[in-house]
Order: structure tokens, then sequence, then C-alpha cells
């Protein structure tokens, strides 16, 4: 079962327990605990979030599965074969090779990045969960227990051109906790514990104006810049004190790349535990914020059901 402290400590309380890492929220929800801040998702919590769909407009936040395309970080493209059948009755199958859970809308497990000191999540070891058919910390866990509360939306790239700020898609800029502040302020939101934040840089947009030709460019480049989160501690102080079962954005990363030492991943998924997506689809759920007025409503996700799993497809859908 899913623990909930009755009360969270702050970030500059942490860890609970002498010996435990700097800035680590080990043992917060359980010393053996492996989805970490996705237990703040609790049923009433659920509840509360299910009130919040007034139209039953359905926004699923999934990017094509095969994009981008070519794949980037390394990743190669996906390739689907059709098996088809005309007797007795046409039907088909199909499987995909090459194909990365994490190479379009995803999201981290637990095991998906350990911290270069301090090794994995909970003080799980390096030698335990990367080990030939170890499923600690998989992203099982989250496929059980379901990703579903309430959402709240920063549309960064709508502020910031707002106040004159383009945020050029093919530049390292830092996004910091107070431009999130400031944009959160703008939209009227104010964030609640286990809130499942969603960022949106404006970075898909960006993508599917690009031709062939720049895509394939793009794909190349192993270090490409583009915006993002600011790796700075203060981010995962920010992200950690206000409690967020989990945070998504439309970036790569999460965090501004080029990486500057994977340092933002380091703090906030080995550290911190928290859930972490990335290439979510958000601009059609963006529009419809703006033009309503209303930057929250239920989410719901289910990563898929892999033991051991590194990560998943994002499965996730926002209503409103």
């Amino acid at each position: 079962m899913p623990v909930r402290p009755s009360k969270l400590p702050r970030y500059r309380d942490l860890p609970i327990a002498e010996g435990l890492p700097k800035g680590s929220a080990w043992g917060v929800f359980g010393q053996d605990d492996e989805i970490g801040t996705v237990n703040l998702l609790t049923p009433d919590l659920v509840r509360s979030a299910a009130s919040l769909i007034r139209r039953g407009v359905v926004y699923p936040l999934n990017w094509r599965i095969d994009t981008p395309d070519p794949g980037i970080m390394g990743r190669k493209r996906m390739k689907r074969t059709q098996l088809s059948h005309r007797e007795p009755a046409p039907a088909s199958d199909e499987y995909y090779d090459q194909f990365y859970p994490q190479g379009s809308t995803q999201w981290d497990s637990l095991k998906h990045v350990g911290h270069p000191t301090y090794g994995f999540y909970n003080g799980h070891s390096p030698d335990s969960v990367l080990a030939e058919g170890a499923t600690e910390l998989g992203i099982h866990n989250l496929a059980q227990r379901g990703i579903v509360g309430r959402f709240v939306l920063v549309d960064v790239d709508r502020y910031l051109t707002s106040k004159g700020r383009t945020l050029a898609q093919t530049e390292r800029i830092l996004v910091t906790t107070d431009d999130l502040d400031a944009a959160l302020e703008a939209e009227g939101v104010k964030p609640a514990v286990g809130d499942i934040l969603l960022i949106r840089f404006g970075w898909i947009t960006w993508y599917e104006r690009l031709d062939r030709n720049e895509r394939e460019k793009l794909a190349s480049v192993p270090a490409f810049p583009a915006p993002g989160l600011s790796a700075e501690e203060r981010t995962a102080e920010w992200l950690w004190d206000h409690h967020f079962a989990a945070v998504a954005s439309d970036v790569p990363a999460l965090e501004a790349t080029p990486l500057d030492k994977f340092e933002l991943h380091y703090r906030i998924v080995p550290l911190l535990g928290l859930a972490v997506g990335e290439m979510f689809d958000l601009d059609k759920l963006a529009d419809d914020c703006a033009s309503t007025s209303t930057y929250e409503g239920f989410f719901a996700a289910a990563p898929l059901n892999l033991e051991g799993g590194s990560g998943s497809t994002g499965n996730a859908l926002a209503i409103k």
C-alpha cells in the first residue's frame, strides 16, 4: 500500500535521518518504498481531481510513438512490421524493432537514473538494480499503481512570449523557479500537495515545423541545445516543497540541454523519488487552458506494466 506521511518534511529538513544523502527523501515514504512521490496520490486526492471534470473534454498527451523521427539522443528509428492475413478472414498483427519505450512521450522509472555517488532511490545499489533480470525500482511499480490526480499546467512558453521574452527552442535557456512562480501567478493557479505538474516550453510545437533535413540534422547531434528547467538545487527544492506527485514537460530532458552533468535528474529522481515525464504533447491542452483561463483538470496515466523496466511510453490523458 502507498504510504503518505502525516506531515511532509521541507527540503531544508532533508534527510530525515543521519547517514542519508543530503537532499534525499529516502525513508520519507518507508524504507521499502519503490514509487516515491506517487505515494502522494491518495484516494481522496483522486476523488477530488475527478470533480474537476466539467465538460468531458479529453486531451491525449501522447506524441506519435514513432516521433521524433529519426530518434534523438542516440535512440534509433523505430521499425514497424505489419503481418497481414486474408484467410479465413482479413486480419493483421504487427511487431516493432528498435522500439525505445522512452523514445517519445515517456515516463522515467526510478531505476532510469542513479546518483553517481549514492546510487539509486532509497539506497538501492547499482549492483542490485542493474543486475540481469533485476526488478527493483522498475516501471511496473508505477504501472501497478497508476498516476492519477489533479494536473496543473504552467505554460512557460506562452507566459514568456506575453512578456516579450521569446523562448528560443534552439538555445539552452534555463527556466528558473522565479519564471515558474510568475507563470503560475499569471494563470491564477495555486499548486497543492499531490498535483501533477505539466510544463510547456513549446518544443514539440517547434519540432513539428521542422522539415525532414532539419530533423535528420537534429538527430545527428547527441547533445543539441534546448530550453528546460535550471539544474540548480533551488529547482529541486521548489519541486519538493510544492510536493508534486509528478512533473512532466514537452522537452526531451525536462532540464535544459546540453545537460549540465544530468544534475537535475540526479537531484530529483534518485534522491527525491520524483516521477518524471518528458516529451508530453501539451499543445492542444495548453490552447484549451488559455481559452478557458482554467489551467487544472483530471489527469490519468497508465505506464507499461513491464517488470523491471527502465521507463514507459506516457499513456497519459488530461480531462477537463
